[in-house]
C-alpha cells in the first residue's frame, strides 16, 4: 500500500498509521454496506502518546463522512471509582435530551432497570441485581444499535474505565452475531488487573486486532519536524529529536511546540560552538524533560502559584472541567480563574475539547494529555489533596447531585472522626446499591469504617458492607455479619436479617453444617413469633 504522507496540518499521531487507518475505514464500509451483517469489535493497543486517541477522532471522522452515528466516550483515572461512568457518557448524550416517555419508548422493556445505571431515571429503594442491570444494558444497547443503523461506538482509555462499564462491555461485544454495530476500544498494555483484566481480556477474545502502535521512526520524526519547524530543520537535529523522545508522538509535539517557543534553531549547531551535537542533544533533553513528570510540575510553577492551584483544582475535579467549578474549588475570583485558565491553555496544560472527539462542552476544558492530568494530580500535597476532594464533595452535594456523585471525592477525605461523613457515606453506598453498583457501595461503606463511625452505628455499617459484599466474597461477606451480631446497634429485625445473609453467604462457601447452626441458635434465642418462624424456615430450606 503507498503511504499516505500528512501533511502539517494532520495530528502527528497519525504519522505511520496508514495500516490502522486502513482497518478503520474498512470497518465502517463494512458495517455501512450490510445491515445484516454481525457487529465488529476494534481493539487499540498502545503505549501512552503513542496516538491511540488521535485514532479515534479519525475512526470518528471517517464514520461521520460515510453517514454514521457515532457515539464516544472515555475512561479515567481518577473516575474508576464511579459506577457506570463510561457506559452514561457513551449513551447519556443521545438520551438526556428525550422527554422521559421518549426515552422509557427508546429504551423498551428494559427503561425501569438500565435507566437508573444511566443516570435518566430516579432509582428505587431496593437493592438492583448487577447481573439484572448489565444484561438489561447489553439489551437496551442492543435495541439502541438497531435503531440508530449504522452505529459506531468509541471507548478511549478503557484500561481506566469503571468496573461496570467493564463487565457491560464484555458482556455486550460477546453478542453482536446480529447486531451491525462497530465498537473500536483504545486502552494501554496491562493496566489492569483481577476482574477488570477479566472483562478486558474477554473484550480481546472477540476483537479483531489492530496490532499494538509502535513508536515513529527516524524517518517520520524528521518529516513531522520539517512539518512543524520548517523545512530548513537539518537531518541531524531531527536525529536528535527523535534520540530524545523515543519517537513518541506526544513527547515529539511536545518538544517541537517548545523548540518553537525556545526560538532554537533546528540545525545541528550555531556558529561558534565547540560541541554542536552534544549541546544540541542537551538543549533539547532540557526542553523535553519539562512536558512530563518533574519537569511539568516545574513548569506548572512557572506560571505562578494562582495558576498552580487552578490546575490542582481541575485534576480533582477529572470531569466537567468549567472556570466556574475550578474557581470554586480553588477558592478564587472569577476573573482571576478566567486569567489561569488562559495561562494553562497558552502552556499547553489545559485545552478546549476536540470538536472531532466527542459531543461538544460549552465552557469546559481538558488537560492536553492523560499524562499530564496524572502529573498534575499526583503533584498535589497529600493533605491539601484531601482536603480538597472534601470541598469537591461539598459542592456536589450543593449542587443537588446526590452522596453516590459525592462519594468519589468522599473516599479520598482524610479519616477525622466525622460522624456526617459516615452518614454521607452510608447513604452514597445505598444509592449506588439501588441501581446495580455493589463494588462501588462496598468502597464507601470500607471507607465509612476507617472514620471510624460511633459504637452504635458501627454494626449497622458492618451489617450493610455485608449485604454489598453477600455472595461476590462470601468468606468477606462472614468476617462483616459475625462482627456486627457481636456488636450492639442492630434491631431485632436487622439482626433476622443479618442471621439469614451470614447463613446464605456460608452456604456459598461451602459451609452447609454452620449455616443451619448460626440460623438454628439464633432461631433458639427467639421467643414463639414471625421472627422465630421465619428463621425456623431458612434453617429447614438450609
Amino acid at each position: 500500500m503507498t503511504e499516505v504522507r500528512p501533511t502539517a496540518a494532520t495530528s502527528a499521531s497519525l504519522w505511520e498509521r496508514d495500516a490502522e487507518i486502513a482497518a478503520l475505514t474498512q470497518a465502517v464500509d463494512a458495517l455501512c454496506a450490510d445491515r445484516s451483517s454481525p457487529g465488529t469489535v476494534l481493539v487499540l493497543r498502545g503505549e501512552a502518546g503513542l496516538g491511540k486517541t488521535a485514532l479515534l477522532a479519525e475512526a470518528r471522522r471517517i464514520a461521520e463522512r460515510a453517514g454514521c452515528t457515532v457515539w464516544a466516550a472515555r475512561g479515567g483515572e481518577t473516575l474508576r471509582s464511579v459506577p457506570f461512568n463510561v457506559v452514561r457518557q457513551l449513551l447519556q448524550p443521545a438520551l438526556v435530551p428525550m422527554l422521559p416517555d421518549q426515552a422509557r419508548e427508546y429504551l423498551g422493556d428494559r427503561y425501569d432497570i438500565v435507566g437508573p445505571a444511566l443516570g435518566i431515571a430516579d432509582p428505587g429503594a431496593r437493592q438492583a441485581d448487577p447481573q439484572g442491570v448489565c444484561d438489561g444494558l447489553v439489551s437496551a444497547v442492543r435495541r439502541l444499535a438497531g435503531r440508530e443503523y449504522p452505529l459506531v461506538l468509541l471507548l478511549d482509555d478503557v484500561h481506566w474505565a469503571d468496573q461496570e462499564t467493564l463487565r457491560w462491555l464484555a458482556a455486550f461485544v460477546e453478542r453482536l452475531d446480529d447486531v451491525p454495530v462497530l465498537v473500536v476500544v483504545a486502552r494501554r498494555p496491562g493496566e489492569v488487573s483481577d476482574e477488570s483484566a477479566r472483562h478486558l481480556d474477554a473484550v480481546a477474545a472477540v476483537a479483531r486486532p489492530l496490532g499494538t502502535l509502535s513508536a515513529l521512526t527516524p524517518e517520520a520524526t524528521a518529516g513531522l519536524t520539517r512539518a512543524t519547524l520548517g523545512e530548513h530543520a537539518d537531518a541531524p537535529f531531527c536525529r536528535e529529536v527523535w534520540a530524545v523522545t523515543g519517537g513518541n508522538p506526544y513527547d515529539t509535539v511536545e518538544l517541537l511546540a517548545k523548540v518553537r517557543d525556545s526560538e532554537l534553531e533546528p540545525v545541528e549547531a550555531r556558529a561558534g560552538e565547540l560541541e554542536p551535537v552534544e549541546a544540541r542533544a542537551g538543549e533539547l533533553r532540557a526542553l523535553n524533560r519539562a512536558a512530563r513528570g518533574g519537569g511539568l510540575v516545574s513548569r506548572l510553577e512557572d506560571l505562578g502559584v494562582d495558576a498552580t492551584r487552578f490546575a490542582w483544582a481541575a485534576a480533582i475535579l477529572g470531569t466537567g472541567i468549567t472556570v466556574d467549578m475550578v474557581a470554586r474549588l480553588a477558592t478564587m475570583g472569577r476573573d482571576e480563574a478566567l486569567r489561569c485558565a488562559e495561562l494553562l491553555r497558552d502552556a499547553r496544560i489545559l485545552t478546549e475539547p476536540d470538536p472531532a472527539a466527542g459531543p461538544a462542552r460549552t465552557g469546559e476544558l481538558e488537560f492536553v494529555h492523560p499524562l499530564i492530568a496524572s502529573a498534575v494530580y499526583n503533584s498535589i500535597p497529600d493533605a491539601l489533596r484531601r482536603a480538597m476532594h472534601g470541598i469537591a464533595a461539598q459542592i456536589v452535594t450543593d449542587l443537588g447531585l446526590g452522596a453516590a456523585a459525592a462519594s468519589r471525592h468522599l473516599i479520598q477525605v482524610h479519616p477525622d472522626d466525622d460522624q456526617e461523613l459516615v452518614e454521607q457515606l452510608r447513604e452514597a453506598a445505598r444509592e449506588h446499591l439501588a441501581v446495580g453498583a455493589p463494588d462501588a457501595a462496598r468502597r464507601c461503606l470500607e471507607r465509612a469504617l476507617e472514620e471510624p463511625p460511633l459504637p452504635d452505628a458501627h454494626a449497622r455499617v458492618l451489617f450493610e458492607l455485608g449485604c454489598a459484599t453477600l455472595l461476590t466474597a462470601p468468606a468477606t461477606t462472614i468476617a462483616h455479619l459475625r462482627t456486627a451480631l457481636t456488636l450492639p446497634g442492630l434491631d431485632e429485625q436487622a439482626r433476622i436479617d443479618a442471621v439469614f445473609r451470614l447463613s446464605q453467604a456460608l452456604l456459598h462457601n461451602d459451609q452447609p453444617d454452620e449455616a443451619v447452626r448460626t440460623v438454628e441458635t439464633e432461631a433458639a434465642r427467639l421467643p414463639d413469633g414471625p421472627a422465630r418462624l421465619r428463621l425456623q424456615a431458612v434453617q429447614y430450606m438450609w
